[in-house]
């Protein structure tokens, strides 16, 4: 079996041959179209028919490739780039290329055989576009509410809205009224931003209900969680992107960040909190466990428990993250079971 590594760009992709020990065997730079691919598929078999595509794991530059790959019905992993990093840092080669990355993907999965496959985008890449973009809105929006207070603050210096509610409709009527009667270059910026604060939450508030039917109908059971709310859920769906291509629920710990750190020597173990993983889906667990910290009652009592026990405040919440994950873990499986049950159904009648 041979392993071809692809470093992924924007305009150009990087291919390495190498054999299953690792040797190189060829190299190639091709464009990122489809008519490239194609080429590249052709330029693949003569080093034979069992073979194995290793990626590294950059979807937004590697989604049409991927996609190509899989319609011919080709094995694809993904290499996350921490680990394509670490075995170019110890290749006896120095230096950094197309070539010498795409050498290090490929040996990065020769030496993991457990990486996850790619597969085709389903509706976690919905949500994770839906949810992303929300955010930038909301960036947005809390740029133009700055530039607008410093406009308010210039035009009347003893006039203080409303901290963090700026945004809200009540508000910025109350705005538009104190404007009306003022002329000048300031006011009417402070006006334009007024009418991009509305527009900005309208936009907002469209979104919020699309990703409410969306989620709700994608991880019921993940919304029934206390302190999953839909924002929380969907960033949750998104960044997991298919929980199937975990293995088990730690393997999913230690892609979110959850799974604690070993850092002890000789008679005294003790563990810290991990900050590699994914560190949105990080932020998204750590939502749940402070929620959950003030309204669950058994998460209370584990908290409690815990500190009893000689931990720290961070320590306890650290442990409640872990036990969050693997409660995640399997409403995400639960849902995926639901969403593929009827899909099953149609199979077999069909």
């Amino acid at each position: 079996m041979v392993v071809l590594g692809i470093d992924a760009h924007k305009r150009s992709h990087t291919v390495v041959v190498v054999d299953d020990n690792g040797r190189k065997l060829g190299e190639r730079t091709l464009g990122t179209t489809t008519a490239d691919h194609l080429a590249l598929l052709t330029w693949a078999e003569k080093f034979g028919s069992e073979r194995l595509w290793a990626v590294e794991d950059c979807r937004h530059l590697s989604r049409r490739l991927e996609r190509d790959l899989l319609g011919a019905a080709e094995r694809i992993v993904r290499v996350p780039p921490k680990m394509m990093a670490q075995v170019r840092d110890s290749a006896r080669s120095y230096g950094k290329s197309d070539p010498i990355d795409a050498l290090a993907v490929a040996r990065a999965a020769l030496r993991e055989p457990d990486l996850p496959t790619a597969h085709l985008d389903g509706p976690a890449r919905e949500v994770r576009l839906l949810a992303g973009h929300r955010d930038d809105l909301v960036a947005e929006r809390t740029r133009t509410v700055n530039r607008l207070r410093w406009h308010l603050h210039e035009l009347d210096p003893g006039w203080e809205p409303a901290a963090r509610s700026l945004w809200r409709p009540k508000n910025l009527s109350a705005i538009t009224e104190r404007l009306a009667g003022l002329d000048g270059l300031v006011a009417r910026l402070a006006r334009t931003h007024v009418d991009r604060c509305r527009d900005l939450t309208s936009q907002i508030r469209e979104l919020d209900r699309e990703l409410e039917l969306l989620v709700t109908r994608l991880a019921p059971t993940l919304v029934a969680l206390c302190g999953c709310a839909t924002l929380t859920a969907a960033k949750i769906i998104g960044e997991t992107a298919g929980v199937e291509r975990f293995r088990s629920r730690h393997a999913f710990a230690r892609h979110n960040g959850t799974a604690p750190v070993p850092v002890w020597s000789s008679n005294r173990h003790s563990f810290r909190l991990s900050r590699t993983g994914n560190r949105q889906l990080n932020a998204a667990i750590h939502r749940i466990a402070i929620t959950q910290a003030h309204y669950h009652p058994q998460a209370r009592e584990l908290l409690q428990r815990r500190r009893a026990g000689g931990d720290t405040k961070a320590e306890s919440i650290r442990v409640l993250k872990r036990r969050l994950s693997d409660v995640v873990y399997r409403a995400l499986l639960a849902d995926l079971d639901r969403i593929s049950q009827p899909q099953q159904v149609a199979d077999a009648a069909a």
